[in-house]
């Protein structure tokens, strides 16, 4: 995190200056040659003109060669990647989120650390993608966090001030009750899938664990049990009993029914993202940009912070998979994603916050993107990074069933540390 941290810092000062990197290495043109890429994205709309952007221009640099894009459902992307990575046949490159998703995924990745030695200064969020020894496996494209967005005007009708966010978990409660009392919902919640408990602990984490803390429950010491960890699935339950959701949030797809309820205003926040989607562009273009506010979400506990940080870290990023037969090839691939052209193009276009720290941002309008920006000098760590595959799908069980009260906390919790304690071997 601390590297992750001081790339971003450099990244605050984004400037404009757009340095063409395609054909930094020296590769030898290539005949009949088709590489193939695996992603949830390329699909998308805003994403289009990103990745037509790679596409021509890597093909016109390398003659000869042919990227083929292969988007996969998202909900059974990594199934069908591990069947690829069982059999040893697929995809030259493959997108991957930061975090358990990429380091989970390491031995089927080529390491990468001498090919993007020329662009290690330039790209952040390495972090989400290293191994224990430092060594990278995949090439960031985006930087990804979580914040609160707010309908500003629904904070009016409850005689809110829309300009002064919640700081401690007091005034956060303080904000619901008076939301409450003007007949809004306080947060749209879609939990289907468990996401919407993995931003919410996430959220909640951020500024409640030192860093030290935060180590220690990526290496598996902290417990579920944890007063800290404890106090935060406490809240989970006490914010559904205090009426903070609208009914059904375990039938309530997070990806994009909750959001599109935000959007209806029909509830006056919503965790969101910082990048990619359900983000401030996508906020700003349904509610006007005037009455998107954004901030972070206060701790149940005391925070261990000064002033509260943005939980972030690297989002997603290319790996190339070690039974590639078009290694050179696919590493050149891997890199041209992170191109400054083709940065500033995801960003403008589909409001991903860059790893390339030489896209220019300055023009960017939008209240919210401007904090959210303003935020990546210093953040806090994304707990559900670092949380294992196998825990985190106990949690997604788990917090559905603290909702229909089929289990309680100390029941939750104690099969939780269950889990954690197989999965980290502990």
């Amino acid at each position: 995190m601390k590297t992750t941290k001081t790339l971003l810092r450099l990244g605050t000062r984004l400037a404009g200056t757009l340095a063409v990197t395609i054909g930094a290495m020296s590769i030898a043109s290539a005949e009949n040659v088709t590489l193939t890429v695996w992603d949830w994205k390329s699909g998308d709309p805003t994403t289009t003109a990103y990745y037509d952007k790679v596409k021509a221009d890597f093909e016109a640099a390398h003659p000869g060669v042919t990227i083929k894009y292969v988007m996969q459902p998202h909900d059974q992307y990594y199934t069908l990647l591990g069947t690829a990575i069982a059999a040893s046949k697929g995809p030259d490159v493959v997108l991957v989120h930061g975090g358990s998703q990429a380091k989970e995924r390491i031995a089927a990745l080529t390491k990468l650390d001498d090919k993007v030695a020329d662009i290690r200064t330039r790209v952040a969020g390495w972090d989400e993608f290293a191994g224990p020894d430092g060594s990278v496996y995949a090439v960031p494209i985006s930087i990804q966090g979580l914040a609160v967005y707010y309908n500003k005007e629904l904070y009016k009708k409850a005689g809110l001030d829309p300009e002064k966010t919640p700081k401690t978990w007091a005034e956060l409660k303080a904000v619901c009750e008076a939301l409450k009392a003007a007949g809004t919902t306080c947060f749209a919640l879609g939990n289907k899938e468990g996401y919407g408990a993995d931003f919410f602990y996430s959220s909640a984490a951020a500024n409640a664990l030192t860093p030290a803390q935060q180590a220690a429950w990526t290496a598996g010491d902290l417990k579920w049990s944890s007063p800290e960890i404890k106090a935060i699935v406490q809240a989970w339950v006490d914010t559904q009993k205090d009426g903070w959701y609208a009914e059904g949030a375990n039938s309530t797809a997070k990806f994009m029914d909750e959001y599109q309820s935000f959007e209806r205003s029909e509830n006056a926040n919503t965790i969101g993202l910082l990048s990619d989607v359900a983000h401030w562009k996508e906020f700003d273009e349904f509610l006007e940009p005037q009455n998107v506010g954004v901030f972070v979400m206060p701790p149940v506990t005391a925070s261990v912070n000064e002033t509260l940080l943005m939980p972030l870290a690297g989002g997603i990023g290319y790996g190339v998979t070690k039974f590639s037969p078009n290694q050179d090839l696919a590493i050149a691939l891997a890199k041209s994603f992170a191109d400054t052209p083709a940065m500033q193009i995801f960003f403008e276009a589909a409001g991903a916050v860059p790893s390339d720290t030489a896209v220019d941002t300055s023009k960017v309008e939008s209240p919210s993107a401007k904090v959210v920006l303003g935020s990546l000098s210093n953040g806090a760590a994304l707990l559900h990074n670092n949380t294992s595959t196998a825990e985190t799908e106990e949690w997604h069980r788990q917090s559905q069933m603290l909702f229909t009260g089929e289990t309680t906390v100390d029941k939750a919790v104690a099969r939780l540390d269950e889990v954690q304690a197989q999965a980290k071997k502990k």
